[in-house]
């Protein structure tokens, strides 16, 4: 048996190692890239030099900086705006009773349990201009060659459809497990009153399940804006760095420009930027709600 003191200390016991763990590998390096963005730096293993907010006024003053960040706008408010509306429309068709249900919402989640590299690869086989299944079609259907990845409007709705595809069974998997707290009664009052489909949906839908919805978009916000791998793996953020955003520009400053400075200092933007927009997003759609 445990004493009272022992009681006491069983929860720091407990939270010691995921504590420790954070430290290490996330409170420490971040602090390590907010550091290195004061020096101008061309290797790891070089000597800094410190510049200052240098870094910073020169990112503010290149176009390419303020690319990604439109990019990264476009990006993120397209594949949160996709994934919820379609999400939603999934969950409540699963939510409904007919036969193959069980095995259509296994199916549904396949995308999200995917590699993320396997789906890049797969999805650029798909549109590969000579031999891509869909090239042809498109081929087929319009007599004429389709430049999926050749143009900046069109290498953008690439990434952003498959980015879609992807991650849209998170959306309707949590949309569907909050449907089902939604007691039944609700619905047949609504129906009682003479509801249609969608003043359900509007008065009784979205009033209970909104807590949940505030913290999927809040989540997704916070993935789509930092996702890379999806992103650098279908188009390197090409053609003409019409898809590079943030993370992607953070990545080519310090590992193909050797600019490590200006590498942290997109990185540390983006971390600043992105606290402010859930900052603002939770003043307007507070937790306590949700």
């Amino acid at each position: 048996m445990l004493g009272g003191r022992s009681r006491r200390w069983l929860p720091v016991l407990f939270l010691a190692p995921g504590a420790l763990l954070t430290l290490v590998c996330v409170l420490l390096p971040v602090l390590y890239a907010v550091q290195l963005s004061f020096y101008r730096l061309e290797s790891f293993i070089g000597r800094p030099a410190w510049v200052g907010v240098g870094n910073y006024a020169q990112l503010f003053q290149e176009a390419r900086f303020w690319n990604a960040l439109a990019n990264g706008f476009v990006y993120s408010l397209a594949t949160i705006v996709l994934q919820v509306a379609l999400g939603i429309v999934i969950a409540l068709l699963l939510n409904e009773v007919f036969p193959g249900r069980a095995l259509l919402q296994g199916l549904t989640v396949i995308p999200y349990v995917l590699p993320t590299v396997v789906v890049a690869l797969t999805w650029r086989w798909l549109l590969d201009g000579s031999h891509g299944l869909i090239s042809q079609w498109a081929r087929a259907l319009i007599g004429a060659n389709v430049g999926w990845f050749d143009s900046g409007g069109m290498a953008m709705a690439v990434v952003v459809l498959v980015s879609v595809w992807m991650w849209t069974p998170f959306v309707s998997t949590a949309f569907l497990a909050a449907l089902k707290t939604i007691p039944g009664e609700l619905y047949e009052a609504a129906r009682v009153d003479g509801a249609n489909a969608w003043q359900r949906f509007a008065y009784v839908v979205i009033p209970s399940v909104r807590p949940v919805l505030i913290v999927i978009v809040l989540l997704r916000g916070i993935w789509m804006f930092n996702k890379f791998d999806i992103v650098w793996l279908l188009t390197h953020g090409g053609p003409l760095e019409a898809t590079e955003h943030l993370p992607i520009l953070s990545y080519v400053l310090t590992f193909s420009l050797f600019d490590i400075g200006g590498g942290a200092a997109v990185a540390t933007i983006s971390f600043l930027f992105l606290a402010g927009i859930v900052s603002l997003y939770l003043w307007l759609f507070p937790m306590e709600e949700a």
